[in-house]
């Protein structure tokens, strides 16, 4: 999993290409990312896979802001990115979210 930004000219919207690898797919034929950012639409933002198996998407955030987030696997398994920027518990389970700061 990883987490690639880039920022505009004006540094006012924040570019974040959202990938998960083929292994930390684990087998996953899709998947979304849900966050603070799209309402935690399970359905709204899907990756695309490629032909490495990895699967990912540019989202445009809003720069100078965190955004909380997570992968959903198939629609039934959640998951964390591992390279994120930090981790703060999520209010309505006993896991924690991933942290995007853009």
């Amino acid at each position: 999993m990883a987490l690639k930004k880039s920022y505009s000219k004006d540094k006012v919207t924040c570019n974040v290409t959202f990938s998960v690898s083929k292994d930390a797919a684990h087998g996953a034929e899709t998947i979304t990312v849900a966050g603070d950012f799209n309402g935690w639409s399970s359905t709204e933002t899907p990756l695309k896979k490629g032909k490495d198996g990895t699967f990912s998407v540019k989202v445009p955030l809003e720069a100078g802001k965190e955004y909380q987030f997570r992968y959903l696997l198939d629609g039934k398994q959640w998951e964390n990115d591992w390279a994120a920027d930090k981790y703060i518990p999520a209010p309505f389970s006993h896991t924690d979210n991933s942290v995007v700061i853009c």
